[in-house]
């Protein structure tokens, strides 16, 4: 999938379209990486290529379908807590299904979006009130700086130092 650019238009448009181009530069990021390799972990912390998209998954469940939506754990569709479970991938799973799977939550999140104005507030526990419009470029900081390490990742998977 290829996000077309928009740089003139409603802001709201305009932000999506950012948010967007964020989710699927992290896909681009791990695509095509063998299942070994998504899985390698070179750094201490539980990051490898597919648990960012992992992580990526149910930071779209936290924010829209439980914060926004205000849905139950138990109502969304997959991992939602704000811990790092979230990089918890299960050893069936492959890069194709967990890519598959942020796609999906993707999706339910721009339906629940499309439901709000960007003025819209809400609480919860660790921001405090934010508005839609605060949601929408939070996601797409946090999906940029992961496409980031996903990028960097990937370097060190296909071109080790020697």
């Amino acid at each position: 999938m290829s996000i077309n650019t928009i740089t003139i238009g409603t802001e709201r448009s305009i932000i999506e379209n950012m948010l967007d181009q964020s989710r699927e530069a992290l896909i681009e990021a791990v695509r095509g990486l063998s299942e070994a390799d998504s899985r390698r972990r070179l750094v201490a912390s539980l990051t490898t290529p597919i648990s960012l998209i992992k992580h990526a998954a149910a930071a779209e469940r936290i924010w829209f379908q439980r914060i926004w939506a205000g849905l139950d754990e138990s109502e969304c569709d997959g991992y939602s807590r704000r811990d790092e479970g979230t990089f918890a991938v299960a050893d069936d799973e492959s890069l194709a299904d967990v890519i598959a799977e942020f796609e999906r939550a993707s999706q339910r999140s721009r339906v629940i979006v499309s439901r709000f104005d960007l003025d819209d507030n809400v609480d919860n526990p660790r921001e405090g009130k934010v508005s839609m419009r605060w949601t929408l470029l939070a996601m797409t900081q946090e999906f940029a700086r992961h496409a980031g390490h996903a990028d960097i990742l990937r370097e060190q998977i296909e071109k080790p130092i020697q």
